[in-house]
């Protein structure tokens, strides 16, 4: 079994340092499926996996098809549907414990026939004792259970079994025998540094009008806890866990939401105080995390943020990270589709991603015209004859350059798709105001004087503009002022209800004599300047214009690194001593190696991108870069935990803050949001009877 040692670089030590993802997809494929074999054959002999809907998600999260086989997997099942014998062959189980799975193992695996030779059985949460005595009272089944790797255990189970029933009996108690079966990952790796609990709902679930009186309250709740719990389990990370505190507490519906990040963090201490008893398990706090919902900050899933990663999802048709793109046809021919993956995998998006666009498109025409120019393939004198040598490099060239091509093209067009949304849907003056409503540089003529001149504009843009609006001038946005933006803009009274639904998330009203009961304050206002940000234009290097804005996490989780985070507003499970923190601020704020910043000089580079601040020092002159943080000499990692959906924004400034304070950054969250599926869910919190009453959860006790 993997020990703490084995799996946890010590945060400094000789040992590698996993990254999050790297971590998860190594414990799939060495701990659970390289290890599960029944020392009968050779450990290349080929499996058979068997898992549910969640575990098949949990897996293609963090591995590829071809991950799998190399370790012995031949054929993939789902434990629901009917299988074909296969009495030669081992079987992998990864399944939830839930109890239709149990049935389902039981039935495969027990009487004269089973349907496999020997089963690995591996749960992906904690499994209850009720069903661990299930299994262990079917004596057909026990002595085809492998997932018990050491010999001995094996025989103490079958004499225990055959003699007694009872593994007590020989000092044993059959949860540490069955240790080997949990393998406490089921959470979903979407990133390098970031993972989902699944729950697309959550917002709706836990926020809308009548959340707290549907079933669904609760068991979101502790199902997301479960889950976020088998990220520290699985890590053998003991966190301190911070929490967004209750802004109010008379009891009303609006008390009870904003109990919702305490509530998860009191669910969370229960399991980990279970998982203390997990071998190898660190006994005192390791790490820290920060659990908030999104009213921290209802501008982050709105504001249109423009690095490329944020407008790929933004604008174009996306499905997750899957995209088609329609490329030039080769020698002349029509436009071909093709459906590409934009992740980790791809180099160029790795090193792209987090830029700003006009520095992606500028940076994608130098890659392209340098490897042109550089690459024998590309430069034949078709002229003159070519020696034999010529032909040969010639031809040795020829693969990396195809493929190299490829993807530079599939970014130019991907880019220049952006750009031309970018000048079609003028977003430029749009993106200038909504940074200037930000950092209070702008008010509400400015509004009326830019709806009036993009009559033309999109429903959500122009809603999207207004609900900044009603974020930082609550007081302006009342009554009659508000019915007059709305027919300006030309929206609906249904378009409206994403505005008037953020006071579901919001915190107390900043005025007292509001008459259309919509009223919302942001936290980290200013008295002297009516501003949800402050502007931090000179704390960074210089950059590109529209990138002023940051989300407000990023000001958390700098505040958490030093120990400032106000306890009033952020309160801890187990609160650490004034010297020991204070001391994990000082180890984890090494100097950042802080990269120089792009060059903007570039006659390419449109004047509107120009300007303010960034902190992207992504560049390079290799053609496919694939940039990393150094993650040598880390200090401990920072878990962030945002129910209600996390932004692409908010996965920028863990990436950035990561390389900046020296300590591994990690966001959770519900899900990622982007603004449509935001608007959307927002519209859905003052629907009545949209919760329909929802099955038990499985692992309730």
């Amino acid at each position: 079994m993997m020990t703490y040692s084995d799996s946890e670089s010590s945060h400094g030590g000789g040992k590698e340092y996993k990254v999050f993802r790297q971590f998860s997809r190594d414990r799939l494929l060495h701990e659970m499926l390289g290890e599960s074999t029944s020392g009968e054959g050779s450990k290349s002999s080929w499996k058979v996996l068997i898992m549910d809907k969640v575990t098949v998600k949990v897996m293609s999260h963090s591995c590829k098809m071809a991950d799998i086989t190399d370790q012995g997997v031949s054929l993939v099942e789902d434990i629901f549907r009917r299988r074909q014998p296969l009495p030669s062959m081992d079987v992998i189980y990864f399944i939830q414990p839930t109890k239709e799975n149990i049935v389902m193992f039981l039935s495969d695996m027990s009487g004269r026939e089973p349907l496999y030779k020997k089963a690995f059985v591996f749960f992906s949460s904690p499994v209850s004792k009720d069903f661990i005595n299930n299994i262990k009272s079917d004596i057909s089944v026990l002595p085809r259970i492998g997932a018990l790797r050491e010999v001995k255990f094996l025989l103490i189970l079958l004499l225990a079994t055959f003699f007694t029933q009872d593994y007590s009996f020989f000092g044993f108690p059959y949860n540490f025998l069955f240790d080997n079966m949990q393998m406490n990952l089921e959470y979903f790796p979407v990133d390098s540094q970031a993972f989902i609990t699944d729950h697309d709902s959550a917002l709706v679930e836990l926020y809308s009008e009548e959340a707290e009186n549907s079933p669904y309250f609760e068991i979101c709740l502790y199902t997301m806890a479960s889950r976020l719990a088998t990220v520290f389990a699985s890590m053998k990370e003991f966190p301190y866990v911070r929490y967004r505190a209750p802004r109010e507490q008379d009891g009303s519906p609006a008390a009870t939401r904003s109990l919702i990040p305490f509530k998860l963090a009191e669910i969370l201490w229960k399991c980990l105080e279970k998982y203390k008893s997990i071998p190898n398990y660190p006994q005192t706090e390791t790490c820290d995390l920060l659990i908030l919902d999104r009213s921290v900050d209802q501008i982050a899933p709105v504001i249109h943020e423009w690095t490329y990663d944020a407008m790929c999802h933004d604008l174009l048709n996306m499905d997750g990270n899957k995209y088609v793109v329609e490329l030039p046809g080769k020698h002349g021919g029509p436009p071909v589709e093709k459906e590409v993956i934009l992740d980790d995998n791809d180099p160029v998006w790795l090193e792209l991603r987090h830029a700003h666009i006009a520095d992606a498109s500028e940076r994608l025409h130098d890659k392209m015209t340098t490897f042109k120019s550089k690459n024998k393939a590309a430069n034949i004198n078709r002229d003159g004859e070519l020696s034999t040598r010529e032909l040969q490099k010639i031809v040795q060239a020829l693969p990396q350059y195809n493929e190299t091509v490829e993807k530079l093209t599939l970014h130019v067009e991907i880019a220049g798709t952006i750009n031309e949304c970018i000048r079609d849907m003028r977003l430029r003056d749009l993106g200038q105001l909504e940074q200037d409503l930000v950092f209070g540089d702008a008010a509400a003529k400015d509004v009326i004087n830019l709806l009036r001149s993009l009559q033309d504009a999109s429903t959500e843009n122009k809603l999207r503009l207004l609900m900044i609006y009603a974020i930082v001038y609550p007081e302006k946005f009342e009554g009659d002022k508000a019915t007059k933006l709305m027919q300006l803009a030309k929206l609906t009274p249904e378009d409206m209800k994403a505005i008037n639904n953020m006071k579901y998330l919001g915190g107390s009203p900043q005025s007292k004599k509001s008459s259309s009961g919509f009223s919302l304050k942001f936290d980290g206002g200013q008295k002297t300047k009516h501003a949800a940000r402050k502007d931090r234009t000179g704390e960074e290097e210089e950059t590109w214009q529209l990138f002023r804005f940051y989300p407000m996490l990023e000001e958390l989780l700098e505040n958490l690194n030093k120990g400032q985070l106000p306890k009033d507003e952020y309160a801890c499970m187990n609160e650490p001593a004034k010297d020991s923190k204070s001391q994990r601020s000082t180890n984890s704020t090494a100097p950042n190696g802080r990269r120089p910043a792009h060059s903007m000089r570039s006659r390419r580079t449109p004047a509107w991108a120009r300007g303010h601040c960034s902190d992207d020092g992504y560049s390079s002159d290799s053609v496919l870069k694939n940039v990393v943080p150094d993650f040598r000499r880390m200090g401990q990692r920072i878990f962030v935990f945002i129910i209600g959906g996390a932004t692409r924004s908010e996965l920028r400034a863990c990436h950035k803050l990561t390389a900046k304070l020296r300590r591994e950054v990690i966001l959770g969250s519900t899900s990622f949001e982007d603004p449509p599926q935001y608007i959307s869910k927002l519209q859905l919190l003052s629907e009545k009877d949209i919760l329909k009453t929802p099955p038990k959860p499985h692992n309730w006790s």
